[in-house]
């Protein structure tokens, strides 16, 4: 059996999917049957069920935007930096194994020579930096929180998106906005995010951090003409000026836009589509919730 946290989520709601699909008994588990954020309570929880494994995907991102984050900063720091701990705490004395899902918008840009960030790469979009959003300052500490505790995957994931209709979907949201802003970045198709960390588990490849990207890096820009292109969602794309006119209209705080290098996992054995022909192949099967 699999523990399942957060699978009332957008992510969580795939992994349900997911686990649905494949034949495996979970069990997901709501806080109004129990607290898991008391750390004693699920370990006592995981040593009467026993589960083969634990996946984390609760946190708190803020609806609906990170900019949520800012106000409430009791519950996304609560969600995002002290609850990985607490699980953590809770796995090792049940000797239950467990993944994490944690976010690639603990960085910002790309390395200087243009590739995309490791998973040895120090975060550079965190408090640490003073340069960061408030989201993305507590998702980097859940990872430090977690450096160095045995039996965790750590998976970052970034922008998700698929071929479903949803405020939370990454090309929903350009679609609907009134106006965009140009940048680069690397981006997570939900269903292929679910299935890779799940088949770290399944392959039983190392515990370790994973970036968990589609390969490639895709701009603003080339996903609104691969948009036009599928004729899903015609109308006139606005983009700001620059950033700066961006945050000065449409945002409280600074958005992580970044690169990510997903070789790790390939080299494991997990592979992702292409982001571009991944993009396509959901707009061409696009279809509303």
């Amino acid at each position: 059996m699999i523990y399942l946290l957060g699978g009332s989520g957008y992510v969580g709601q795939a992994y349900q999917a997911l686990l649905t699909r494949k034949g495996f008994p979970f069990r997901n588990l709501r806080r109004a049957e129990l607290d898991y954020s008391n750390s004693a309570l699920l370990a006592a929880a995981l040593r009467r069920d026993r589960p083969e494994f634990l996946i984390n995907a609760a946190g708190y991102t803020g609806k609906p935007n990170v900019d949520a984050c800012e106000i409430h900063k009791t519950e996304c720091l609560m969600g995002n930096a002290v609850l990985p701990g607490l699980i953590a705490q809770a796995c090792e004395e049940a000797g239950v194994p467990w993944g994490h899902v944690s976010s690639g918008c603990i960085f910002t840009g790309a390395r200087p020579d243009g590739t995309g960030f490791t998973e040895t790469d120090a975060p550079n979009f965190t408090f640490r930096q003073n340069n960061c959003s408030f989201y993305s300052g507590t998702k980097a500490l859940g990872e430090e929180v977690l450096a160095g505790r045995p039996n965790v995957f750590i998976w970052r994931l970034r922008i998700p998106f698929n071929e479903v209709d949803n405020p939370r979907n990454y090309l929903t949201k350009l679609m609907r906005y009134a106006r965009l802003l140009e940048a680069t970045n690397s981006i997570s198709q939900l269903e292929e995010f679910v299935a890779a960390t799940f088949a770290c588990w399944e392959k039983r490849i190392p515990f370790s951090t994973y970036n968990v990207t589609n390969p490639g890096q895709v701009t603003t820009h080339e996903v609104v003409a691969l948009i036009e292109k599928s004729g899903v969602h015609p109308k006139k794309y606005d983009f700001f000026a620059s950033e700066a006119d961006f945050m000065k209209v449409a945002a409280k705080t600074p958005r992580s836009n970044c690169v990510m290098d997903s070789t790790k996992l390939a080299h494991a054995g997990i592979r992702l589509t292409e982001v571009h022909a991944a993009i396509e192949l959901a707009l061409r099967t696009w279809r509303k919730a």
